[in-house]
């Protein structure tokens, strides 16, 4: 349907071209531009037509392309209008002789001003919008009470050194009663075989204990 459909856009496109066509060049030669010249002026007209619509499409401001294309769809429809019998082609009017005679220049200024007209340069990419405060009146979450962030840990400070006069005290170590008393035992056994106190290396020996709780005992029985 599509195909159908353009191709009878197009006859009907060749046979309104050709109508307009023929009757610019019955007025112009009517006004007194015989030969070529006749002929030029409808394919004038077509051109100008041509140009003021690819400017309108391809173009964001179009005003100017508007105004030539109604120029020259006014004298394209004002020739159609005229050879219609309204008008003796017998007896052309002054003015529309001047008119048909200021044709050329006009509609090369027309197409000179189409040709060169300045362009809008279009925009290399999208524009970033800009970040939007938030208003403590229409935000809901602008009043929203957020926690608090946590206070970085500051490295302990280092104790100061002891005083070369203070001597740090041994740790105390609880002695279990029944533990004392033998340990008391086998230090007396030590003292009556060797003749000598026991120390503290030979007591944890004898007892089984840690170095702490020997040196506790040891202490205790001095």
């Amino acid at each position: 349907m599509s195909r159908v459909r353009l191709d009878a856009v197009l006859v009907q496109a060749v046979i309104a071209g050709a109508l307009s066509f023929s009757h610019l060049h019955d007025l112009a030669e009517a006004a007194g531009q015989d030969g070529w010249k006749a002929w030029a002026y409808p394919i004038s007209v077509d051109l100008l037509l041509v140009a003021a619509w690819r400017r309108m499409r391809t173009h964001a401001d179009n005003r100017a392309a508007w105004i030539w294309f109604v120029i020259a769809l006014a004298a394209s429809l004002g020739a159609n209008i005229a050879t219609a019998g309204l008008l003796d082609l017998e007896e052309v009017p002054a003015w529309l002789r001047i008119l048909v005679a200021g044709w050329p220049a006009l509609a090369f200024l027309g197409g000179t001003l189409l040709a060169h007209a300045p362009t809008t340069p279009e925009p290399a990419g999208p524009v970033a919008a800009p970040l939007a405060t938030p208003d403590p009146e229409t935000d809901p979450d602008f009043m929203v009470e957020r926690a608090p962030e946590p206070v970085p840990e500051l490295p302990p400070t280092p104790a100061p050194a002891p005083d070369s006069a203070q001597v740090a005290a041994p740790p105390t170590v609880a002695v279990p009663p029944a533990l004392l008393d033998h340990a008391r035992k086998i230090a007396d056994s030590h003292h009556t075989t060797t003749g000598a106190r026991i120390d503290s290396a030979t007591l944890r020996a004898r007892l089984g204990v840690p170095v702490p709780l020997a040196d506790a005992i040891a202490a205790q029985l001095a």
